[in-house]
């Protein structure tokens, strides 16, 4: 019997168990972090400043994945990719900007949708940055010089706050949503469902924040913002938020919770009682406080006797900020672990992030898994938990990765190939322990002299790269020129897949 036909019978058995199961309809919750490395989960790294207690806690009780990716090294791609299963560079490359359209298309079908037609009531609680249809009274009136430049921006008078505020989580599979947009773009206001709560009217001035961050920049965008905004309390009020949503909740109807946190992205502004409980700043303490909060979301499902009949999944939507490089010099905690690049880069730090799946008598606890999965696998492997058949142009490169968290042991990889990519003019592909790059580093912008000292890093003079991922993890020994049949293959499997509209095989 060939290898992959061994992989298909498994992947079918895994579809058989998982209608058998169906029935159950297990209650699911992801918990999204922001801009987390794969190092900050500790765990994972045994040089770690930070402790995270109930994540460690989480990956004992379940699967911990060590080789899993988000498909950019930014956020509102990832999300996009997360939530369709399809590759964010289907639809484009970059973030959503302070009041930008969707990036959603109406006729995308979405992992909510799709659970939504199972049964399930649907919640979003955190941090959306995917757009909504705002209505303008008139163009931006505000300007400001920012880094560097002068940007326009709404003001409140520019904005229609009267209707109901469409194209977001509600039109897209979410029966309830609250949040406030992201926490450093307007507008500075919280949004429950389609409705603006509290009309916002003052202004941001990013060259005028009247509070201090722990670690960086504030980052804010300009924009519309209640009187009196504290950015403090934005993660806390999450926070409850999502307990009382989960508190609701009874086991004779099943739900999803998707609770997309705004940490620990910055602004780095964790609460005074974090403060001091890291090795690592101020960043390893928002890590810290993330840690907490994603604890009190778990400690909930306790509290209501649902545990046992609901799967968790905690990731991050990218690695980590540029500011890891001086915190790596300044306190010794490396946030991307020993991998290389950070957020935005093709290098494995900007998208190899943390992964953790539980679900009580499914999934071993205690295992990990060393199996190359992506974040779009999620829509394809809770279709077939829940017994659901997608729609033929649904999540076109969306994986079942269902028998690997039970536990199997697949012959060859689970997935053909995965595609990194943050922006469009670099782009990688994993294939086996392979990693092609199509350019002379994976890197979206250059390292500091410090940091290339203190890693020992050297740049490349090719006009693509190879690596051996299972010898050379760090990405320091270019193979291009020992390979060159392997580059051509890889190099042409990556422009098949960006032609055809789908990477599945068919």
């Amino acid at each position: 019997m060939m290898p992959s036909l061994v992989n298909r019978l498994l992947i079918l058995l895994g579809l058989l168990t998982a209608s058998v199961f169906a029935a159950e309809r297990p209650n699911i919750v992801i918990i999204y972090a922001d801009d987390m490395g794969y190092g900050d989960l500790a765990i994972q790294n045994p040089d770690s400043k930070i402790p995270t207690p109930h994540l460690d806690q989480l990956a004992r009780e379940g699967m911990r994945f060590t080789d899993a990716h988000s498909s950019s090294g930014i956020c509102s791609p990832s999300r996009f990719a997360l939530l369709t299963g399809t590759y964010h560079w289907r639809r484009q490359h970059g973030i959503v900007q302070s009041f930008g359209p969707p990036f959603f298309k109406d006729s995308d079908y979405t992992l909510p949708e799709m659970l939504q037609e199972q049964g399930y009531r649907t919640a979003c609680i955190g941090k959306w940055h995917l757009g909504w249809d705002w209505q303008f009274k008139n163009p931006p009136s505000g300007r400001v010089e920012q880094w560097g430049r002068v940007r326009e921006f709404y003001q409140p008078d520019d904005v229609d706050w009267s209707g109901p505020i469409k194209g977001g989580p509600l039109d897209h599979g979410f029966d309830y949503y609250f949040g406030d947009g992201t926490i450093n773009f307007p507008p500075y206001a919280w949004v429950e469902n389609e409705t603006i709560l509290e009309i916002p009217t003052a202004v941001v001035d990013p060259n005028d924040i009247r509070h201090e961050t722990k670690e960086g920049n504030w980052e804010f965008r300009p924009g519309p913002k209640l009187e009196g905004w504290d950015p403090y309390e934005v993660l806390p009020t999450l926070t409850k938020r999502a307990v009382a949503w989960v508190h609701e909740q009874e086991a004779d109807q099943p739900f999803f919770l998707y609770f997309p946190l705004p940490s620990p992205h910055a602004p780095i502004i964790p609460n005074d009682e974090f403060i001091g409980t890291s090795e690592a700043g101020g960043y390893g303490d928002f890590m810290v406080q993330t840690d907490w909060v994603a604890g009190q979301v778990l400690q909930a499902l306790e509290e209501k006797g649902l545990s046992d009949n609901t799967l968790v999944i905690f990731s991050s939507d990218n690695g980590p900020e540029a500011y890891a490089w001086k915190r790596a010099e300044l306190y010794g905690h490396f946030s991307m672990g020993d991998l290389r690049g950070l957020k935005r880069d093709v290098w494995e730090g900007g998208h190899n992030v943390p992964f953790i799946m539980k679900w009580p008598g499914r999934v071993p606890a205690g295992s990990i898994s060393d199996e190359v999965i992506s974040q779009v696998d999620i829509m394809a492997t809770i279709a077939a938990i829940t017994g659901t058949e997608l729609p033929e142009e649904a999540a076109p490169d969306s994986y079942n990765f269902l028998p690997v968290a039970e536990g199997a042991s697949l012959l060859v990889p689970l997935r053909e190939a995965t595609v990194h990519n943050t922006y469009e003019a670099i782009w990688g592909l994993r294939q086996g322990d392979w990693l092609y790059i199509d350019g002379p580093t994976g890197g979206s912008r250059k390292l500091p002299p410090s940091f290339m000292a203190l890693r020992g890093y050297e740049n490349f003079d090719t006009d693509v790269l190879l690596f051996d991922l299972a010898t050379d993890p760090e990405q320091r020994h270019n193979l291009r020129d020992n390979h060159p049949e392997r580059v051509a293959a890889m190099a042409a499997l990556l422009g098949q897949y960006r032609e055809q509209g789908y990477s599945v095989r068919r």
